[in-house]
């Protein structure tokens, strides 16, 4: 924590400083906690949240500044007490009232000690350059893709737009792909103030209600943002594909670009169903390139498939909120076609610019994810026996998971088995030497795709770049600095993802607050010897139905029936049976909902 007197074990001594890893606290001096404010006389105290402390916090009279009963606020640890002494702190922050939905994520993005504001000297670094914008220097030893039909396709809501693709037919029947990504690397250079900040953020944070970037929207929402009738530059990744979709080669340049279209995921989907849109009236030959980027895309996923890379299908919620932050409808995110598009094509732009990088011998950061955990991998051999299916002894291969995951599609037992089986892996992580992509079941795998919003990309733009202007540069980058950068990431990306769960648990939590008492049909989903969760029809939210909630009865969890059976009347609730419950009991900062059966 911040304040705290440590031992530090040097790990690297980079370019940047040395850099290490904390291996004893010697002192505990001052932390930074988020609860919600509690006023008495005299005297007030701090109900934590984040993170769990297990008591409260005591706040002197004089420390409280202009924190009211209720309110939200960020305080400092000044003393950690001893016995039976409590810790006492000062408020440091009022982030607002504990109930109002806006100042809910807030404290999430405060918890997790994610930065919100930009430096005013970044700031200052990005506006420049965004005022200055593409000038003709720029585009000198580019190649000039001005005139091809060059496309974004993103999220509706997308503040940013940092791949964009094309398609050109060969002789023959064959095709060249366009991958174009901003080449953040021409703008943020290494050494000053943008660069560290990012370095420093690791990645782009996608809260339910806001996004926090890893660059200023002078960047990455603007000059570096591949918006439509705009000159922008791009590092290319050229896959030129045969006429049954083999991948025959990869070529890498600098370029310049206008893209001719943006379009969201439904835009896309419509146009490839055949329906009339704005863009294919004003462009007709959109749709043929749409329809052709869909069929390379199919065979680059048909030849993973057959290599044994897997393919989850895990729902993911879709949080509407109105215009105070508030959720108004959670439902799963369908997974379209247009989505599975952009995947592949990122997928094997990636793949190419690792073998690029391990074939010259240039130092990058690759994508890496091991091999699963053998405790883990009995686990899910137990589970998988359960539904009678089976997972070899010995060194399980990707194409083994993708056999459980194919026996289960649309079952019942799916949901469960696809967690435990996600469970099982490894997580993958960043590293200065490619050891192959486990999940994907790729030899070499990196990330190239978004330098905008997570700094391995760029470090892989930077290298790339050097090497396409003179191959002897790019082997001057120091180990050290690579190594702590590979770790650096790997623990922000983490970070990262837990705030944005974090972020979309409270908001059905806020939902199902306004839902109390009401009823819903849904599905039992999982069943623990302590009750069985339920998984909405209606919405994609899932609550818990606790075993003390089962009248009438003594329940014993039979776990190859994965059902909870009644001792003496024998009735039973099993996986997949549809129940009807109402909501009794929501924690919010629990992040749980409790129903009961009706």
């Amino acid at each position: 924590m911040d304040g705290d007197r440590v031992a530090v074990r040097i790990d690297d001594r980079g370019r940047r400083g040395p850099r290490g890893t904390i291996v004893e606290v010697l002192d505990r001096a001052r932390s930074r906690v988020v609860g919600v404010f509690r006023g008495g006389r005299g005297h007030g105290w701090l109900e934590v949240t984040r993170p769990k402390l297990g008591v409260d916090l005591f706040i002197p009279d004089r420390e409280r500044g202009e924190a009211e009963s209720g309110d939200l606020v960020v305080a400092e640890v000044t003393d950690w007490g001893e016995g039976s002494v409590s810790p006492a702190g000062r408020v440091e922050r009022v982030l607002g009232p504990a109930g109002d939905p806006g100042v809910a994520v807030l404290a999430i993005q405060v918890g997790y000690g994610i930065r919100d504001a930009f430096p005013e000297d970044v700031e200052e670094a990005a506006a420049a350059l965004a005022e200055r914008g593409v000038r003709p220097a720029d585009l000198e030893g580019r190649e000039d893709c001005r005139g091809d039909r060059v496309i974004t396709i993103d999220p509706g809501d997308a503040r940013d737009h940092d791949d964009a693709i094309s398609i050109a037919p060969l002789a023959g029947g064959g095709a060249r792909i366009g991958i174009h990504i901003a080449d953040v690397s021409h703008y943020v250079r290494e050494g000053g103030g943008l660069d560290a900040e990012a370095w420093e953020r690791g990645t782009s944070v996608y809260l339910v209600s806001r996004v926090l970037p890893m660059l200023p929207h002078a960047l990455s929402g603007g000059l570096c943002s591949l918006v439509p009738g705009e000159d922008r530059l791009t590092l290319a990744a050229f896959l030129t594909v045969d006429r049954r979709g083999a991948l025959r080669g990869a070529r890498f340049a600098r370029a310049v670009i206008r893209s001719a279209h943006r379009l969201s995921y439904d835009e896309a989907q419509e146009a490839l169903d055949g329906e009339a849109t704005p863009a294919t009236e004003r462009d007709p030959g959109l749709r043929e390139d749409l329809r052709a980027l869909l069929k390379a895309s199919r065979s680059f996923r048909r030849r993973r498939r057959a290599r044994g890379s897997l393919d989850f299908d895990l729902p993911e919620s879709r949080v509407e909120l109105d215009e105070e932050g508030a959720p108004v409808d959670v439902r799963r995110r369908e997974r379209l076609d247009s989505h599975r598009l952009i995947e592949d094509l990122m997928i094997a732009a990636n793949e190419a610019v690792a073998s690029w990088a391990i074939e010259h011998g240039v130092p990058v950061l690759y994508r890496i994810h091991e091999e699963p955990n053998p405790e883990k991998l009995d686990a899910l051999r137990l589970l998988a026996g359960e539904f009678g299916l089976s997972l070899p002894r010995r060194n399980p291969r990707p194409r083994d998971f993708q056999r459980l995951l194919d026996a289960v599609r649309g079952r019942v037992e799916e949901p469960v088995l696809s967690v435990q089986l996600l469970r099982s892996l490894a997580k993958a992580r960043y590293a200065t030497r490619s050891v192959g992509h486990f999940g994907l079941a790729s030899p070499a795998y990196l990330h190239f795709t978004s330098p905008i919003r997570r700094y391995p990309d760029l470090v892989v733009h930077r290298q790339l770049a050097r090497w396409l202007a003179e191959p002897a540069r790019v082997r001057e980058m120091s180990g050290d600095w690579l190594s702590a950068t590979a770790r650096h990431a790997s623990a922000r990306e983490e970070n990262a993802a837990r705030a944005e769960r974090d972020s979309v648990e409270l908001k059905k939590v806020e939902f199902m607050e306004r839902h109390l008492g009401d009823h819903f049909g849904g599905t039992i989903s999982h069943t623990a010897r302590f009750g069985f969760f339920v998984r909405l029809d209606a919405y994609d939210i899932e609550g818990f139905v606790h075993v003390s909630r089962l009248a009438g009865d003594r329940y014993v969890h039979d776990r190859t029936k994965h059902a909870l059976r009644g001792r003496r009347t024998r009735r039973s609730y099993r996986l997949g049976d549809p129940v009807e419950v109402q909501v009794v009991r929501v924690d919010r900062d629990a992040r749980r909902i409790d129903f009961g059966l009706v």
